[in-house]
């Protein structure tokens, strides 16, 4: 039986990656590479765990257009990428196809988007998706055939979350993540969410009502500081639903391909990555590194 296609959230891996281990990892030109070493060093690990039938590393824009003009402050207080992590973005997709994985990016959306479309053609197919990220956002594609294997900021491994996993956490099921962001908000995109309603309200609002359009509808049978929030906000609350909701795009699906560790080696060794070139050149496979 083949294994399942990951798709994986580059952007996310590549800062996870870069603040996780210091600058001083210097390549052949002096500069630093610790962000692609890092990425690199995750991939390899969830290959030999999970033995996926290819690898999809996803980009994408910043923050996609539709989504800013449907709340300017979408993403507006990110910081700038850091110089020395540009740079090994740029260097990224050629050192991963290297390695046998595809790239897939778009300049209109955002690989998030990109990750949701992979995991909706592999399922259509009958295969399986795994998800590497650590934007929860993705909990919504969880599903029968779809996992997210979380990937947490500064710490080592992954979890796989099912849906018994985001009920858990969220108490709403996958499918009503986007209208659970929309209620609750999300710091990290810059969206406030209802006024005065956190994780614990937004879930309770939805199983009440089944859906944000429910729960908008019903405003008034709410208590008077929730019912204000909701009523003034709800043009608002719609935007957030709509931003927080992946886009799905027509992808074809991606053929079987197995990770490379010679041609991986090589890019490691141009990029002066000289003790990972030499882990995978004393590999026989994936699963002995």
């Amino acid at each position: 039986m083949p294994g399942p296609l990951l798709a994986v959230d580059a952007p996310f891996v590549l800062y996870r990656s870069f603040f996780a281990l210091p600058d001083s990892i210097q390549g052949a030109e002096g500069r630093p590479v610790n962000a692609l070493l890092g990425a690199a060093n995750v991939l390899l690990r969830i290959a030999a765990d999970r033995r996926p039938r290819a690898i999809l590393v996803c980009f994408g824009a910043e923050a996609a257009h539709y989504r800013v003009e449907l709340y300017p402050p979408y993403h507006a207080a990110r910081p700038d990428v850091p110089e020395a992590l540009a740079w090994q973005f740029d260097q990224a997709p050629e050192f991963f196809e290297a390695f046998g994985w595809s790239c897939q990016t778009s300049p209109d959306l955002e690989a998030d988007d990109l990750l949701g479309s992979l995991a909706a053609v592999e399922t259509e197919a009958g295969g399986q998706a795994l998800l590497l990220t650590g934007d929860r956002d993705m909990y919504q594609c969880v599903g029968e055939r779809v996992r997210v294997l979380y990937l947490r900021s500064g710490t080592s491994g992954v979890e796989e979350i099912d849906a018994d996993e985001v009920m858990k956490r969220y108490g709403v099921s996958p499918e009503l993540v986007p209208d659970f962001i929309a209620l609750r908000g999300d710091p990290s995109d810059g969206l406030p969410g209802a006024a005065g309603v956190g994780p614990k309200t937004a879930a309770e609002l939805l199983a009440r009502h089944g859906s944000l359009e429910a729960v908008l509808s019903g405003a008034s049978k709410e208590r008077p500081r929730i019912a204000q929030a909701l009523t003034e906000q709800r043009d608002e609350l719609v935007a957030f639903r709509r931003i927080a909701q992946l886009q799905t795009v027509s992808l074809e699906r991606p053929e079987d391909r197995p990770t490379d560790l010679e041609g991986g080696a090589a890019a490691a060794r141009r990029l002066g990555l000289n003790r990972l070139a030499e882990r995978l050149s004393a590999a026989g496979d994936v699963s002995e590194l």
